[in-house]
């Protein structure tokens, strides 16, 4: 969770079908006939259902044009239903429920905080005598705040606890996080989760040691990553439905809720002049919509978060394992990747000459591409015009990643209560889509 980024919310705005549908139902009959008198004759009554030119007081629609409305409607409902269900992460029936505690752990005082982390622990682990647990803060996250409790010196079982960050809701939709996390463990790419709380979640802790930009370009490494993400990408959770990404709608909701201000006087100069206006964000933003999208690049079960300190290495094992699952979910397959490769420069100490040259790059999509068939079924066999053809999708989303980001950090800077730049990472995260950009478009689609 190391840089705990929120993970985005994927909202989605379903059309109020509902009304317009419920406009088709027949009205409920009257409980008493009208007198006889008062009722049309039957012709008449014939000529109102069926609109008939010349009838008085009719505002029934020709039968063609009813049909047409009725057919509208049931379109609107199946496509809204069709997209909310290409977005649907299904669970493996048999997956482990996961416990909801009725805890809110506080995370001001350090007192109530492990207050609140020993309530958990009585759940789940009962045997643990509380006068002997320790609880040990994680400081590299910059969203949430992540705790370890255990017993003993050894750390053989350790319990994360991980607090959710102020208003990380507004980012995060925690419902499809959990969802994520369940279709992960079931198919052995990430840690068992022991259940969620009022304010976060507790889950297992992972052997190894978080990664930092200079361990990424070890080739050692670099390989098991790729194969590791390839083998989440490979991952069928969708149900039958042809998956759909939602990353215009997230970016489009993050673009929503971006600041227009501060109070600071300078902080708010410094917003003013260093961030771009919202005209061209959202100029930008549909560019890139209209780019991007006809790449050609798959839709697939993404992480969404790769930086470093979510990978974690075994080196006695030979493997490598993701956390921080918060912003997963269906997206292209190039930007995961380019969005790793951004990753490469860091978090706090933001350094974009560590972004992998064109050699790394191809021996790592190479790699990734092996792996990614053989999961899929579809033998080992990679050929030049396949990753070049990748090379050119993950750098160009790589800016869609740089402007994902550069809002969430924005928002971040409104609301976030952990001592970190954001505005002055929303800042370097925007000049540097706006330097990638003219590079990378000129990149050309092999024949």
């Amino acid at each position: 969770m190391l840089r705990g980024r929120p993970r985005s919310s994927s909202l989605r705005h379903l059309p109020e079908s509902g009304r317009a549908s419920a406009s088709l139902r027949r009205a409920p009959r009257p409980a008493a006939p009208p007198p006889p008198a008062a009722r049309p004759s039957v012709r008449a009554a014939a000529a109102l259902r069926r609109g008939r030119p010349g009838t008085e007081g009719s505002s029934s629609l020709p039968a063609p044009a009813a049909l047409v409305v009725a057919v509208a409607v049931v379109v609107v409902v199946v496509s809204a239903v069709a997209w909310a269900m290409a977005n649907y992460i299904h669970v493996p029936p048999g997956s482990p429920e996961v416990p909801k505690l009725d805890v809110t752990v506080q995370d001001q005082e350090e007192q109530r905080c492990r207050d609140g982390a020993l309530s958990l622990l009585r759940h789940l682990r009962p045997r643990w005598d509380p006068r002997e647990v320790t609880l040990q803060l994680f400081t590299d996250g910059i969203t949430n705040k992540l705790i370890a409790c255990y017993v003993g010196d050894t750390m053989e079982d350790v319990v994360l606890v991980r607090i959710y960050g102020n208003k990380t809701e507004l980012l995060v939709d925690r419902d499809e996080e959990v969802k994520s996390f369940r279709v992960l463990q079931a198919h052995g790419c990430a840690p068992q989760l022991y259940c969620t709380f009022n304010n976060g979640l507790c889950y297992e802790f992972i052997q190894g040691e978080a990664l930092d930009p200079r361990h990424v370009c070890d080739p050692a490494i670099f390989r098991l990553i790729a194969r590791q993400l390839a083998k989440i990408h490979a991952i069928h959770a969708h149900n039958g439905w042809i998956p759909k990404s939602n990353l215009w709608l997230k970016m489009g909701k993050y673009f929503s809720l971006i600041p227009t201000g501060f109070a600071d006087e300078e902080i708010n100069k410094r917003f003013l002049s260093d961030i771009p206006s919202p005209q061209l964000l959202q100029e930008e933003m549909t560019w890139m919509k209209e780019i991007l999208s006809n790449l050609g690049s798959p839709v697939v079960l993404c992480h969404n978060d790769l930086l470093c300190k979510n990978i974690i290495y075994n080196e006695k094992q030979g493997d490598v394992q993701f956390i921080d699952y918060e912003y997963s979910g269906y997206n292209y397959l190039a930007y995961d990747i380019g969005n790793h490769f951004n990753e490469f420069a860091g978090v706090s100490d933001v350094d974009y000459s560590l972004y992998p040259d064109r050699e790394l790059q191809g021996q790592w999509l190479r790699s990734y591409l092996e792996a990614y068939k053989e999961f899929k079924g579809f033998g080992c066999e990679v050929t030049e015009k396949e990753v070049e053809t990748l090379f050119i999708q993950v750098n160009q989303f790589a800016l869609a990643s740089h402007f994902f980001w550069g809002l969430w950090a924005l928002i971040q800077a409104k609301y976030s209560t952990i001592e970190f730049d954001f505005l002055g990472y929303a800042v370097v995260r925007f000049n540097q889509y706006f330097k990638m950009k003219p590079e990378v478009t000129a990149l050309k689609m092999p024949e």
